[in-house]
């Protein structure tokens, strides 16, 4: 199995991380921030994976160190449960559509972190979340993958369909990237023979 539990303490968030990457979907999540949790459920289910999130951050101080924890903590999930990369797709990329919005994701996951997200979100919250802080998701999961995350909302009105339809591409993205290529199950997909 392709899996992963990660638990990460500081002085700022306790976080608990169950992933499987060849799971049905299922989900449960909980970050003390309800948009937050939501795009997590929408990352399992459109990611096809078995995700569970517990989350404690100071959410008195502020949402930042919560969600870019996370997505520190997901993204080193997903760097457990590969191993050694090898027979992987290693990237993957998807376009979104909901409704009156086009959103794009490439996900690489060739060990160097690099994250460009482009939400063209203006307003200050959506839902409970803090908008800005999607890129400090975005941010963390390629730390702590080791990835390439480029995001982009190509046009839109809605805010909260911006950016649903960001961490769907992503899901989906990540889904190529993690998936395992039958004809090349023993190689590590790149030239240099490290990932």
């Amino acid at each position: 199995m392709r899996s992963a539990t990660i638990d990460r303490q500081t002085r700022e968030t306790r976080i608990r991380l169950e992933l499987s990457l060849d799971g049905t979907g299922q989900f449960r999540n909980h970050t003390g921030i309800h948009f937050l949790d939501h795009m997590l459920d929408l990352v399992a289910r459109h990611g096809g994976f078995d995700l569970v999130v517990d989350a404690q951050g100071d959410l008195d101080v502020d949402q930042h160190h919560t969600v870019e924890d996370v997505g520190i903590v997901l993204g080193e999930a997903i760097s457990q449960a590969l191993g050694d990369r090898r027979g992987i797709h290693r990237a993957g990329s998807f376009i979104m559509a909901m409704d009156e919005t086009l959103a794009l994701a490439a996900v690489d996951l060739g060990g160097r972190p690099h994250t460009v997200v482009r939400t063209l979100v203006r307003t200050r919250l959506v839902g409970d979340l803090q908008a800005e802080l999607v890129h400090d998701f975005f941010e963390g999961f390629a730390m702590g993958a080791r990835a390439n995350v480029h995001i982009k909302v190509l046009y839109g009105r809605s805010s909260h369909h911006k950016i649903e339809a960001c961490f769907k591409a992503f899901a989906r993205a990540l889904r190529t990237a993690c998936a395992v290529d039958a004809r090349l199950a023993t190689m590590l997909p790149s030239t240099k023979e490290l990932l």
